[in-house]
């Protein structure tokens, strides 16, 4: 399954789980866009529209997975959303708890609801996406990268209460990408991150 799985990275991952042969599950806020998107995967491809930060519509989401494709031995955790450009003096605290709860806690409910069923049949794989941007810090958006350091610090910790058992965590930091979060930056913004890739 594939949390923010409608667009971006996460469409991504899950258009190459799908031509692996995974039977794959995407979940999106954006419900009517998670339906396209999985029609234009595959037939097999199911959608349910899922918001992060409500744990019942994570556990339904998570029940309606396991009833159309059965077993879930994966969890892509790929929620996205870039929140306001601006410094933390500017940034209404409102902002930067809607950022928290989708990225990082939409994050931790996801893995709450899932690994015990990993951890049961001892084997699964979950993958964090997180970001440069939780290494290093993005000006004018602290909130965004704090929640990505938060998904790595998570990763870490997730691994190391899961070491002894057959299931595998990763997380993965990629730097900006040409997705919708680009259209909510500021050109200078856009143009700071892309200068930090050399190539």
């Amino acid at each position: 399954m594939v949390t923010g799985g409608a667009q971006g990275i996460g469409f991504a991952v899950a258009r190459r789980l799908v031509a692996s042969g995974a039977k794959v599950a995407i979940w999106d806020v954006d419900g009517p866009l998670a339906e396209c998107s999985a029609v234009e995967l595959s037939d097999g491809v199911r959608s349910f529209a899922g918001d992060a930060t409500d744990s019942d519509a994570v556990q339904a989401a998570a029940r309606g997975t396991l009833d159309a494709i059965g077993l879930i031995d994966a969890l892509v955790a790929s929620a996205r959303l870039a929140g306001m450009n601006a410094t933390v003096i500017d940034d209404p605290v409102a902002e930067w708890r809607r950022i928290l709860d989708v990225k990082l806690n939409g994050t931790f409910r996801c893995c709450n609801s899932r690994l015990p069923a990993l951890v049961k049949q001892n084997d699964g794989r979950v993958v964090l996406i997180a970001s440069i941007t939780g290494k290093e810090g993005t000006p004018n958006a602290a909130a965004y990268s704090a929640s990505k350091a938060g998904l790595i610090a998570l990763a870490e910790s997730l691994g190391k209460d899961h070491a002894a058992l057959a299931i595998a965590i990763n997380c993965v930091t990629p730097a900006a990408a040409r997705t919708r979060i680009f259209d909510r930056m500021t050109k200078h913004d856009i143009a700071y991150m892309l200068s930090k890739i050399p190539r």
